[in-house]
């Protein structure tokens, strides 16, 4: 696998920003990977959006469909899914110094027009009092008709405090 990843866009935020956005995605790869290490926010128990972008622009309407699995330090699995929402979603984090979130996604059809987007993703969350959390599941943007160029992330509410974003294309 070495030389298949090319790195596209990287954003490290070091002081609190309202989101992030990764553009690069065109007809260059048939795949996408964009992770995030050590991303912290500043209002507790918030979750991570994920929205696709379309000339640079999130696209906020109401066609993102996910599903997950979460396994959480303080019950057991739990099944999460919903349809028609306005982003997609993954972990809460904290606000501690210690409650980081680690991610990775993979994209498929972003530059496409006439299929659907979907996103693979695991992720990973250390919260207070030393409690490891993770996540595992997908998502459908189920709109054609545009390419998508990018993503873009935010917190439900607050800022994102810190963090490395970076995409990547996959070789061919």
């Amino acid at each position: 696998m070495a030389g298949s990843l090319i790195k596209i866009q990287e954003t490290t935020v070091s002081s609190a920003v309202a989101s992030v956005t990764l553009t690069g995605i065109d007809s260059t790869y048939d795949v996408y990977k964009v992770v995030g290490n050590n991303v912290q926010q500043d209002t507790d128990s918030q979750l991570l959006r994920i929205r696709v972008t379309e000339s640079g622009t999130e696209n906020t309407t109401a066609n993102y469909d996910y599903a997950y699995k979460a396994m959480t330090p303080t019950a057991s699995f739990t099944n999460v899914s919903s349809t028609n929402q306005t982003q997609w979603r993954d972990s809460t984090g904290g606000t501690s110094t210690q409650e980081q979130f680690n991610f990775v996604y993979y994209l498929f059809n972003m530059n496409s027009t006439t299929e659907y987007a979907f996103i693979t993703q695991e992720s990973t969350n250390f919260i207070s009092s030393a409690q490891l959390g993770a996540l595992i599941g997908g998502g459908v943007f189920t709109v054609t008709g545009t390419a998508r160029d990018g993503v873009s992330f935010s917190m439900a509410s607050g800022n994102i405090d810190s963090g490395t974003f970076t995409l990547y294309g996959l070789k061919k």
